[in-house]
Parts: structure tokens; sequence; C-alpha cells
């Protein structure tokens, strides 16, 4: 089980399952040949964050859709080794910039140059990045499918057919007949017959998709509704009874600690759904039963 190691690593495992270990053996050569070129992200969180849910947004959810089926869904990236990873990078394209003299209006715009060392460093570690949150979704929901085999007690069947999709991510794709590098933050690719997920808020409606393949999007939709109201905002604006008032119905935290999780922090999903009609078609419509947040 997964127990807090400190603010720096809370709900990391104390020690990885066998599954996780598996799991990282299949990541972990690529991950040194990173670490030989920037030894700094060698003392990241990464093994012991592998199969683990994280905080803020991340969730993972038991809801049921407008045929009474049964659905696990769960939102989850790469976790602390990822966001080392964009930091160091990001980084080095400042230091870039300055060995450079490329001045900049803003030192957040920063970029690295396609064909120079740094940039192919960190495209083969984002594309690493990527393929650890995949696997890092994948250990989770077989821990989900696990746990509900052992409370339910009768036999079901759990379809294979996951929808496994990134957010927040960067990509090599063809639009408009070049090869360009599409990044999606907060959005998700939906092209024409590929399937999504659109998550809601705690208490609301969340969306399995199939894109439409909207060329003028990038063959892009949103990821979720979108916040109305921060993280800071949503604690001085509403309450536990508010998050009790609007969570009725979803067994869930109703606490202070998830007020900033509140679905008033949010955009209403139906009106972001269909304000992207155009992009993607609503294959299920899923209503939550049981949120777990990190």
């Amino acid at each position: 089980m997964t127990k807090g190691r400190g603010r720096r690593d809370q709900g990391s495992w104390d020690t990885p399952t066998a599954r996780v270990d598996q799991a990282w053996a299949e990541l972990v050569t690529d991950f040194e040949y990173i670490c030989a070129k920037h030894p700094r992200l060698k003392n990241t969180n990464n093994h012991k964050q592998l199969g683990t849910l994280g905080t803020g947004n991340h969730f993972v959810e038991v809801c049921l859709d407008e045929y009474q089926q049964v659905w696990i869904m769960l939102h989850s990236g790469s976790r602390g080794v990822g966001n080392a990873i964009g930091n160091h990078f990001i980084e080095l394209a400042r230091k870039d910039m300055q060995k450079h003299f490329i001045n900049l209006p803003d030192k957040d715009l920063a970029y690295l140059v396609e064909g120079t060392e740094h940039f192919g460093d960190y495209w083969f570690a984002v594309g690493w990045a990527q393929r650890f949150a995949m696997k890092n979704r994948e250990l989770m929901m077989e821990a989900a499918v696990q746990a509900l085999r052992i409370i339910i007690n009768k036999p079901f069947n759990a379809k294979v057919e996951a929808v496994n999709c990134h957010h927040n991510y960067v990509d090599k794709e063809e639009h408009f007949g070049q090869e360009v590098l599409v990044t999606r933050k907060g959005a998700v690719r939906a092209r024409l017959g590929e399937y999504g997920i659109i998550p809601g808020s705690m208490g609301a409606k969340s969306f399995i998709v199939k894109g439409k393949g909207n060329q003028e999007s990038f063959c892009s939709c949103s990821h979720g509704a979108g916040r109305v109201h921060s993280r800071t905002a949503a604690k001085k604006l509403f309450t536990v009874e508010d998050q009790i008032e609007q969570t009725k119905g979803v067994e869930c935290r109703k606490d202070a600690a998830v007020i900033d999780e509140i679905p008033s922090a949010y955009k209403p999903i139906e009106d972001v759904m269909k304000a992207q009609s155009d992009l993607v078609e609503v294959v299920y419509t899923l209503s939550q039963v049981v949120c777990v947040k990190g």
C-alpha cells in the first residue's frame, strides 16, 4: 500500500509491489540514459511514484453511464518525475537564451531550438515521461479492478479496451501538409473516430467521446470543464457545507482540504460540451458514484 513519505513524496510507495517493479523495469533503461546526460533528474520521485495517483485534481472514480454500465475512470500523469523533467528543460531553455543573447519580453517565452542537443534531449525525455504516464494509469486501473473484485462478491467481466489518452503533452503530427509540434494543454487528441475522455468536476457528469477530426482545432478537444475560480479563490468562496450540497449522491471526501475541487470552481460541463460539438460526438455520459481524490 502507499503511504505519505513526507510532503515531497506524498502518496508514493514505501516498498513498490512486484507489479510496479516489473513496469519500472520497462522504463528504467531509458531513464538512466536521460540521467546520464542530466544527473539532477536522478534524484526525483520516479520509481516509487509509478502506479500512484498524486494530488490536486487527480482522481479515481466509479461511474454509471446511461445504460447502467459501470465505468472506472481515473486521471493522473507522469507524477513528480514528469514535472521535474519539464522544469529542468525550461531552465535550460532560459540559459540558452542568455547564452545566445536572445532577448525576450518574458523569460517564460524561452524555447529550445530544434536540432540542438538540448532539444533532442528534451524530446527524448518528454517522450519517456509520456510512457511513464501511460504505464502509471495502466497500473492504477489494474489495481482498481482488483479492488472491486475483492469488494463485489460476484464475478464480473472487465473490458480490456480501455480509453487511455494523454493531456498536457506534446507530439509530432502532420497538419495542413506539414509536420508540426502540437502541444495540448488541458486538451486531448480527437482524430476522426478516436476515443477520448472529458471529465467533469466532482459531482458533475463526465463524457466518453469520439473525435470528429476537426482540422481547424488540430484534431483536439478539451480535457475537462476548466476552472472559473483558482484553487485559492475557491477555498475563500466556498465552505464544506457547499461541498456537501454540491456532491450529493457521490461518495467522496467532503472536507476543507478538497474545497478547491468543488463543482462550482469549474465551468458547467454541459456548456463546455455544447461549445465543442463540432470537435467530438458523445458516446457515453457518465455520472459519478464514488470519487477518490489524491
